[in-house]
């Protein structure tokens, strides 16, 4: 079954967050590396905002972590 697009929006939010505290990464600390403002990160972690493709791999590359451990399909259940 099908994802609605909040569902999925949240469950990034949640991957997002889960990765960030595994580094042990403040908002802050994850603005600092990828220039995206804390408050916008707080919004996606909490799945409130749709964001770019590019957003998605600046906080890949800044979480150093592949792409697919944010929006796999096997994490979503899309």
């Amino acid at each position: 079954m099908n994802k609605t697009d909040a569902e999925i929006l949240q469950q990034f939010g949640a991957n997002l967050k889960k990765v960030r505290m595994a580094k042990g990464y403040s908002l802050r600390e994850l603005y600092a590396l990828c220039g995206i403002d804390n408050s916008t990160i707080s919004k996606m972690e909490k799945g409130e905002i749709n964001i770019t493709i590019l957003t998605i791999v600046k906080l890949a590359q800044a979480l150093e972590v592949d792409i697919n451990n944010l929006i796999s399909s096997r994490i979503l259940n899309v």
